[in-house]
């Protein structure tokens, strides 16, 4: 009997290096008729990896430049809020895709799911530029209106202008990004971010530093350091989706403007950009209630939520899988599939998010001391990594149930559930919290962690509901 069961537990184990293997190096699985772990494994895997090296990215980048003090570490901080519109806009757009293209691939229809493709690129071009022209002319204004100081204005505002500048390869990572992943192609998506962010990485410090034969530029070599890496990312994409025989092909002869794929592009992703609009201006509104408690207040929530994006961003990975099977599983016309697919990827996420989390609680002074010793920087950071990751759990679960709302095409309900709970409950909670009773910027956290998880209740009562299977795009 133990020989036996020894046998059987290498088997195992065997088949599931053998699936990480395949995971790795790509699949061509149909993953509406795969067995769904399989399947969510395939699919999670390299997500997973994808995002773990987005993950390091994000570390490394603030690692660097908290070498420079507080204020160029605020002032990667009030960009990146700054930021986080043209990445709700980009990701609204890239959650359009995902779900008009796995729709398509479920269908067994990669023609039109190439044509979807090429129309989505074509509109993050047009819709990039709008966005750079004012943001370069107005940066400086912009820090200004997020209260940032006169230092950080005169000094490091060339930081704010190039990384709004490339707002294009921003837009367009995260669009063919999408595409590969709708149509079941994760690996490359992976791969793809592996490049630019190994890049940004190596250029970091040697622009930021002046290493060798390069200027020391400040935190303003880390903007172009991330700017080159994501630029070199997208001419990769671009080059294996026109050259690289996947799953979606695209050809020079479908580079003609199709304004009704257009129309139901901008129609569809009118949700999710609003979800993301809606988060974004409820995270410009908590940096602006913490801004008034100094640079240092600021750089301390900066790091703290930059390491809470490391532990998140796999977990976003975890739950991409479950956008790319409900939409491909409701093209193939397998709602109760699609169901079972966001049930499984969900508790696994709420796993592994739950393990991270308690870490976080238990030992958050020894992640924040990694990037900066100031005594002020160090107790917000302490502070917001500590309450923030109690709701991890919460956290992992809510992202799957609205990822699965958005890849079956039904972006309105999450829309509604961000502007009750980030809006009707988040920013007057922070100001109540922060202001009025005296919390400050541990009033900021705890109106976060309170709507997050409020959040993810209410997705889970309509989830239950089930009208999103529904959802004809």
């Amino acid at each position: 009997m133990s020989s036996d069961r020894q046998a059987g537990t290498g088997y195992r184990i065997k088949a599931l290096s053998e699936d990480i293997r395949e995971a790795i190096s790509g699949s061509d699985r149909d993953f509406t008729e795969a067995a769904l772990g399989k399947a969510i494994l395939l699919l999670a895997v390299p997500s997973v990896l994808e995002m773990i090296m987005e993950s390091v990215f994000v570390i490394a980048d603030m690692f660097f430049v908290s070498k420079l003090g507080a204020d160029a570490v605020a002032t990667v901080g009030l960009t990146e809020s700054l930021l986080t519109i043209s990445y709700a806009i980009s990701l609204g757009l890239a959650t359009a895709t995902t779900s008009l293209v796995s729709r398509r691939i479920g269908e067994k229809n990669p023609e039109k799911a190439a044509e979807t493709a090429f129309q989505a690129i074509l509109t993050g071009i047009v819709v990039s530029f709008v966005i750079s022209v004012p943001s370069v002319i107005y940066s400086q204004k912009l820090l200004a209106a997020m209260g940032a100081s006169r230092e950080i204005i005169s000094q490091f505002s060339g930081y704010t202008r190039i990384m709004m500048g490339g707002n294009l390869v921003i837009m367009l990572l995260f669009i063919n990004n999408a595409i590969f992943r709708s149509a079941g192609d994760a690996a490359i998506a992976m791969r793809v971010l592996w490049v630019g962010n190994i890049i940004n990485i190596v250029l970091d410090p040697c622009f930021i530093f002046g290493l060798g034969p390069f200027p020391e530029l400040g935190v303003k070599g880390a903007a172009i350091a991330t700017t080159t890496g994501r630029g070199i990312s997208v001419l990769y994409q671009l080059w294996l989706l026109y050259f690289g025989n996947k799953r979606i092909q695209l050809s020079f002869s479908q580079m003609k403007i199709k304004l009704k794929v257009i129309a139901k592009l901008v129609r569809l992703s009118f949700g999710s950009i609003g979800q993301n609009l809606i988060a974004t201006t409820s995270w410009i509104a908590l940096v602006r209630i913490i801004s008034i408690f100094g640079s240092e207040v600021v750089a301390g929530y900066t790091i703290a939520i930059r390491i809470i994006n490391f532990a998140l961003l796999p977990s976003w990975g975890i739950s991409n899988a479950a956008s790319t099977l409900v939409g491909q599983n409701l093209g193939a016309g397998k709602p109760d599939r699609a169901e079972k697919a966001v049930l499984v990827t969900g508790w696994i996420n709420m796993i592994f998010l739950g393990t991270i989390g308690l870490i976080l609680v238990l030992f958050p002074g020894f992640f924040i001391y990694i990037f900066i010793h100031d005594d002020i920087v160090l107790k917000s950071g302490i502070e917001c990594l500590r309450i923030l990751s109690i709701g991890f759990i919460a956290y992992g679960f809510g992202m799957v149930l609205v990822n699965s709302f958005n890849g079956a095409g039904d972006t309105e309900t999450p829309l509604r559930i961000n502007i009750f709970a980030y809006w009707l409950l988040e920013i007057p909670l922070a100001w109540l919290l922060a202001i009025k009773s005296g919390m400050n910027e541990e009033g900021v956290y705890t109106a976060i962690l309170i709507a997050e998880s409020v959040m993810t209740i209410i997705a889970w009562l309509v989830f239950r509901r089930g009208r999103w299977k529904l959802k004809v795009v």
